[in-house]
């Protein structure tokens, strides 16, 4: 059984679907407390807690009626047993599943599992404003391929500079889409995107949470 606080049918608001419809299981807890998280809920014990099995989590995913679908959190790679439900998942060659994860859990084990499957990875680079750049998993950055995706959230120059030195030593854009996605309470979009022209960051994308647009930060379940 595992612990969802919420599920719900929306657009993917970031990564390489953004704007198209999915389902999104969200789990409770977290093994990180980022200082500008926007997801508290799951894991600061306000939430209401489902106990929910793989087989009620795929029946819901196929009424939803979805080929996207978007497992997060808090941080869904700590859920006990998570791999019967990616086992699951990765037998309906029909859904195309992006697990969202915050960079801190080796996935080495799960990329070899679900090689060449529709099990896709989103991963987080956690840059120093989140207080949780020690916490990250590097040997993620070896291991990540074309159909992944690495996410550097950056609140101020010292995250871009970090963020750049992460993607140079690794040659991260050859192995996965990268993009970076700006904290707008503390850095104008506009400003990534010189840095970006300043040091010539072809194949890196800038990425806006375009649910954040469209209905208030604080709404749940869109």
């Amino acid at each position: 059984m595992f612990n969802v606080i919420e599920t719900f049918v929306s657009i993917d608001g970031e990564g390489p679907t953004s704007g198209e419809l999915a389902t999104f299981i969200r789990f409770s807890s977290c093994n990180l407390k980022c200082i500008w998280c926007d997801t508290t809920y799951s894991w600061d014990g306000t939430a209401c807690i489902t106990k929910m099995s793989t087989k009620e989590i795929y029946e819901l995913i196929k009424k939803a009626g979805t080929k996207n679908v978007t497992l997060t959190g808090g941080e869904p790679l700590i859920q006990p047993n998570i791999e019967l439900l990616l086992d699951a998942l990765a037998e309906d060659e029909a859904l195309s599943i992006h697990v969202e994860s915050n960079g801190s859990i080796d996935i080495t084990g799960l990329k070899e599992r679900y090689k060449n499957s529709n099990i896709h990875f989103i991963l987080d680079y956690k840059c120093p404003t989140s207080k949780m750049s020690a916490q990250m998993c590097h040997q993620n950055l070896n291991v990540v391929d074309q159909q992944d995706v690495y996410k550097f959230v950056v609140a101020g120059y010292e995250d871009l500079h970090m963020a750049l030195s992460i993607i140079k030593s690794y040659h991260l854009t050859e192995k996965c889409r990268v993009y970076l996605s700006p904290v707008t309470e503390f850095i104008e979009p506009s400003k990534i995107v010189e840095f970006m022209k300043e040091h010539q960051l072809n194949d890196v994308r800038l990425q806006l949470q375009l649910h954040k647009y469209i209905w208030p930060k604080e709404m749940r379940g869109v």
